[in-house]
């Protein structure tokens, strides 16, 4: 038995109407401790049922997480501001809880983050009603309860006797731990996934390192990077202004690109316009806010961090340095720092493809037409699409483009077979080839520039597979669906002929394994850019040169 007594404070209170004793400071807690790994943990206990199997050892390890889930509740639970504390802990563990055992979605620091950052118009996609009767149930009504029931408070003392049994619940957790430390530390090695799992313990945590990060980088000095950079001899000698469209996707998968071999052919238009198609390609994480300030940075994906990504100049700024104008246009959560210090902004709502506050990327092509008209300098122009963002694939692609039916129309997947979301995610593919193709076919229509188009996704998707949806899980446990991505180039024949280049070449350097660690610099060997931090051995494109800038 728990070795705590099980009233805390002075002799027994009654309520004045039934004559029953007020239940104490320390039952509250033990209550929402038993509540809190009782309906928002399943996920965490399948995970430890398939590790542990039934038997002791699974009793030793769900009796130390009782102990140490007691010790948070315990800490919130204590004090003036208890009852709002242990409400929000309530809140906080249903809604978490809910992610994880219905979408797989793990809450660490990258997907706290990802919560922090994302727009209203994304995010209210996953507020569907059966989140919020989930809410309302193991969240909200529990909540209420904490917060009305009269408790028989008991002064300092009760106060002190319930901090003394947090301080209690801890020793006994991590006791419990030492008992088998053997087993348990090499399972919570190689099981880094049933921990994630832990509600409230993960989210909590990874509040913590969330917010220690942003402290860290509120005032860093951003180290200027490429100022050495300059126009290669074949960029300065181009006989018009050279512009390189740099589209970046969203949540595209490589599994289900047509050009990589998938059955249904997703990709018909970019097919017919003779793209290279990079075929096995990596991600650098697993959601926008990592990936994609990632592939822009020279840091690698080994070498990156949030903190060491804020504190250096990027690829856009490297290409300024050399004198190429840069523009950012945003059809998603926003640039990620990453285009801070250059003209940046998002689509307007006012175009035909834009309606309920958000807009297919169908809103690029009339920007990009301004572009085309007013352009006088050599430009990258890079545009941020919200491509399959997901749950609502439906929202992607006009309801006209739907080529794979039936498909899903909600944001709430529990109303969809997996087939009918895969029909959405596939259209959402889908339209973004057209979007592409579209681009294409407007810079291959036009003499005023020499242009090229490279599309490369942040990050993919998973779509049911071994019951995990969206995207976001944590690098060590993440499928390959989440991080292969789709990536194609563009090159128009007068670009091929100004920047010397050898499309059969860069063809057999497409099918070769890549990453967005080649991002950077192939993007810099492509405009001919001169710098030393140009890295010519990730560089995909600069090999193929039929004479060397």
């Amino acid at each position: 038995m728990f070795p705590f007594p099980l009233s805390v404070g002075r002799a027994p209170a009654t309520t004045p109407a039934r004559g029953r004793a007020l239940p104490s400071v320390f039952q509250i807690n033990l209550a929402v401790t038993s509540f809190l790994l009782i309906a928002d943990n399943a996920t965490f206990w399948a995970r430890a049922l398939g590790i542990f199997g039934p038997g002791a050892e699974l009793l030793l390890f769900g009796t130390a997480i009782w102990a140490l889930t007691f010790f948070i509740v315990a800490l919130f639970g204590t004090g003036p501001l208890r009852r709002p504390m242990l409400a929000l802990l309530l809140l906080l563990g249903a809604a978490t809880g809910y992610f994880q055992d219905r979408l797989g979605v793990t809450m660490d620091r990258d997907m706290i983050e990802n919560v922090m950052t994302t727009t209203l118009s994304e995010g209210r996609h996953l507020v569907t009603p059966g989140f919020l009767i989930h809410l309302a149930i193991f969240g909200l009504l529990p909540a209420l309860v904490v917060l009305r029931l009269p408790v028989r408070e008991g002064g300092w003392r009760a106060a002190a006797r319930s901090g003394l049994s947090a301080v209690m619940a801890l020793a006994l957790g991590a006791g419990l731990v030492m008992a088998d430390f053997k087993t348990l530390s090499a399972v919570l090695r190689e099981h880094k996934e049933l921990v994630s799992a832990w509600q409230p313990a993960m989210p909590l945590g990874s509040a913590l390192r969330y917010a220690k990060l942003r402290v860290r980088t509120h005032d860093l000095t951003v180290a200027a990077l490429g100022t050495d950079a300059q126009k290669g001899p074949l960029l300065a000698a181009a006989p018009k202004p050279v512009l390189t469209v740099l589209v970046v996707g969203e949540t595209a998968r490589a599994q289900n690109w047509g050009l990589n071999g998938y059955e249904r052919d997703t990709t018909p238009e970019l097919r017919a316009r003779g793209v290279v198609n990079f075929s096995d390609v990596e991600s650098c994480g697993t959601a926008t806010a990592v990936s994609m300030p990632c592939m822009f940075s020279n840091l690698t994906r080994k070498g990156y961090s949030h903190e060491k990504g804020l504190a250096q100049e990027n690829l856009l700024d490297v290409l300024a340095h050399a004198g190429v104008a840069v523009e950012w246009w945003d059809n998603n959560t926003g640039d990620k720092d990453i285009a801070a210090r250059l003209p940046s902004a998002r689509v307007p709502e006012t175009v035909d493809a834009c309606g309920e506050g958000e807009c297919t990327d169908a809103a690029f092509l009339p920007l990009l037409d301004r572009t085309l008209a007013g352009m006088k300098d050599d430009t990258v122009l890079v545009l941020h699409q919200i491509g399959s963002h997901g749950p609502a694939y439906h929202l992607r692609y006009p309801k006209a483009f739907e080529r794979f039916s039936p498909a899903c129309q909600s944001a709430e997947f529990s109303r969809c077979t997996d087939e009918e979301i895969r029909n959405a995610y596939d259209n959402s593919l889908a339209f973004t080839d057209h979007i592409l193709a579209a681009m294409i076919d407007r810079l291959a229509a036009q003499d005023r520039v020499i242009p090229a188009l490279v599309y490369v996704s942040d990050h993919g998707e998973s779509l049911g597979e071994n019951g995990l949806y969206l995207h976001g899980a944590p690098r060590f446990m993440a499928p390959d669906t989440q991080t292969h991505v789709p990536m194609v180039m563009w090159l128009s024949e007068a670009f091929r002929s100004a920047m010397h280049l050898d499309v059969g070449c860069l063809q057999a350097q497409a099918a070769e394994p890549a990453s967005h660690d080649n991002l950077f610099h192939s993007v810099l060997g492509l405009m001919d850019i001169r710098t030393e931090v140009r890295d010519t051995s990730l560089d995909r494109v600069s090999s193929c040169r039929a004479s060397a800038s």
